[in-house]
């Protein structure tokens, strides 16, 4: 059989089996996500964890054991937010990405300082990262409230008034050539 005679992949195929891949990566990732946090159990219960690569030192929790149970605590909400981020199709997405911050904010304090301020201080990490992006979200939920639910078209609106503004600069230009008859 020749070359010629395969049937070829449309595009709409091609896309449909990417989408299966990706949704089936993500499922995976969901359904996995339980023994990823329980892999903190793996960990010893000593205050240092040597590796080929680095030395760690749990400095405040005096285990490893539990500084890795903090982690995990807070990877694996962190990778479900991101998750339904990437996925999500709701106009309101962009919201997660404060939950993200948060999370993000907290594993970072847990990996780097290792101290007692474990989910105390990150709230005020947050209030810059809330000030952009809850107006962002809201401004787009007062777009689609005036479209669907008003029935206001502001794309329509503009060019309506775009060709008013034009038919009343052609009025002033009429009545300037009268004037100078």
């Amino acid at each position: 059989m020749t070359d010629n005679n395969k049937p070829k992949k449309t595009d709409s195929a091609k896309k449909k089996s990417r989408s299966i891949l990706i949704g089936s990566i993500v499922a995976i990732l969901i359904a996995i996500t339980p023994y990823l946090f329980y892999t903190y159990e793996y960990f010893p219960h000593g205050e240092f964890l040597e590796t080929p690569f680095f030395t760690y030192e749990s400095k405040y929790n005096l285990s490893i054991y539990a500084t890795m149970w903090f982690i995990m605590g807070k990877m694996i909400p962190l990778l479900l937010l991101i998750l339904w981020f990437f996925t999500c199709k709701h106009w309101w997405y962009h919201i997660i990405l404060i939950p993200i911050a948060m999370y993000a904010f907290q594993l970072f304090g847990i990996i780097i300082d290792d101290t007692k301020l474990i989910d105390e201080v990150e709230i005020l990490w947050l209030i810059p990262i809330m000030l952009i992006i809850t107006p962002f979200v809201y401004f787009i939920r007062v777009k689609l409230f005036d479209k669907h639910v008003l029935g206001i078209d502001l794309e329509a609106m503009d060019a309506e008034l775009k060709q008013y503004k034009e038919k009343e600069r052609l009025q002033k230009e009429k009545e300037a050539d009268d004037k100078k008859l």
